[in-house]
């Protein structure tokens, strides 16, 4: 299958400078302390769909009263067990992960593809199918929490290109380096 789209498979990422991108319990209400979807507008204007991990989307649903702005188009959640009632702004895919960013991407037309949740971004970059990585380092320390990479996963040699500051955030982007298997 031959993908047309000029978008690109972008994992985004909010990180505390120790490497956590969630707290203990999964916690991420210290990201709004420091972020808004104005931050960093062209991230959400390049944005035409989101893979999320069933762990991240439970997550948002939880905070989804602090923070509800930040539109990147249609939201696909990948699951082993979809909820027992159906959210109407969600696609919940039971597929595999490449079929799921294939999924995904067809639906972002030629904007990107987001990926959120530490395992789904780790499947995703262990198979290969990853173009950058963008992150947000924000100025906390949490000292316990999600890791920005989950044990296990291979090393992955990235090309930075860009690193911009706004206020007390420092977004940085990388090219992931594709090797020919």
């Amino acid at each position: 299958m031959t993908d047309a789209s000029t978008g690109k498979v972008v994992v985004n990422r909010v990180m505390s400078l120790d490497g956590f991108i969630a707290g203990p319990g999964h916690t991420m209400d210290w990201i709004f302390e420091h972020m808004t979807s104005a931050t960093f507008p062209e991230v959400m204007a390049a944005t035409g769909a989101m893979l999320i991990g069933r762990g991240t989307y439970e997550v948002g649903k939880r905070m989804s009263d602090e923070n509800t702005d930040y539109d990147g188009g249609a939201q696909f959640v990948l699951t082993h067990r979809p909820p027992d009632e159906p959210d109407p702004n969600v696609t919940f895919l039971t597929c595999g992960i490449e079929e799921a960013v294939a999924t995904a991407r067809h639906a972002a037309g030629d904007k990107n593809l987001e990926i959120l949740g530490a395992d789904v971004a780790a499947q995703c970059l262990q198979r290969g199918l990853v173009d950058e990585i963008l992150v947000y380092v924000l100025p906390v320390l949490l000292g316990d929490g999600v890791r920005f990479a989950p044990p296990g996963l291979d090393r992955i040699d990235l090309e930075p290109f860009s690193n911009v500051q706004s206020g007390g955030v420092t977004m940085l982007r990388f090219h992931v380096r594709k090797t020919d298997a």
